[in-house]
């Protein structure tokens, strides 16, 4: 079993080094690849920011809460799957009021995937007053978050599983960027929701239906969504 040094103010000094990773990812991307943002700027306007923003942060909360809300311990609280479904809705309410048709989600791909890489390091070093944590094992890598109780580190197999696919879509990037500009975004919602929806089993949620918790079903949400535009994207314009 490994020992994990935690504080729970940890969480916030990851949330600051993910949105600086974000950031800097997002520089990056546009050093390789600057058509993505040029287009982005082309067919929107700041009301599109606007919805973005708002979007995220009632989907963090809102899912977050409806989440931790049924457990032992009712509680509010944000998650990034809900702060990226939020904000999916609502970009394609926009984008469906203003007939802006294919994708506008290439620029965010590695901002996002970073983001949540460096996030997940925040979330494993403020320990169980972080609420991520997962359910207990005897597996040798299990990691002890000053309960001396050996648990599934959940934090590690999200960061592990979204580095493979920021690994994968740099490579793509490099190699195929106008096949990846109306497709990106729905890999990376495919990628997130499928081992977001894997690590669940291994987390102490609340169930809501057998054994599948509230982030079950959102993710099987955002798996549909992501299939479904992925199928659509070459017929779609690139935008």
């Amino acid at each position: 079993m490994i020992v994990i040094p935690t504080a729970p103010w940890a969480h916030y000094i990851g949330d600051a080094a993910a949105w600086t990773g974000a950031a800097l990812a997002g520089r990056a991307q546009h050093r390789w690849h600057p058509g993505f943002a040029r287009r982005l700027a082309r067919v929107t306007e700041p009301g599109y920011f606007i919805a973005l923003g708002i979007g995220g942060a009632a989907g963090a909360w809102g899912f977050g809460s409806l989440n931790t809300l049924r457990s032992a311990t009712p509680t509010l609280s944000h998650s990034i799957a809900g702060a990226l479904a939020g904000a999916i809705i609502a970009v394609e309410l926009w984008k469906w009021r203003r007939g802006v048709r294919g994708s506008t989600g290439a620029s965010f791909v590695l901002p996002i995937a970073v983001g949540i890489i460096i996030g997940r390091f925040g979330c494993l070093f403020a320990g169980l007053a972080d609420g991520t944590y997962g359910i207990p094992t005897r597996l040798p890598w299990a990691v002890d978050l000053g309960d001396g109780i050996g648990r599934h580190p959940v934090q590690l197999y999200e960061a592990g599983a979204m580095a493979l696919f920021v690994l994968a879509y740099v490579v793509a990037l490099r190699h195929r960027p106008a096949w990846l500009e109306a497709r990106a975004f729905y890999l990376l919602v495919i990628a997130y929701a499928a081992q977001r929806f894997a690590w669940e089993f291994l987390k102490p949620y609340p169930p809501l239906l057998g054994p599948f918790n509230l982030f079950h079903f959102l993710m099987i949400g955002l798996l549909i969504y992501g299939l479904v535009w992925l199928r659509r994207a070459p017929r779609a314009a690139a935008v």
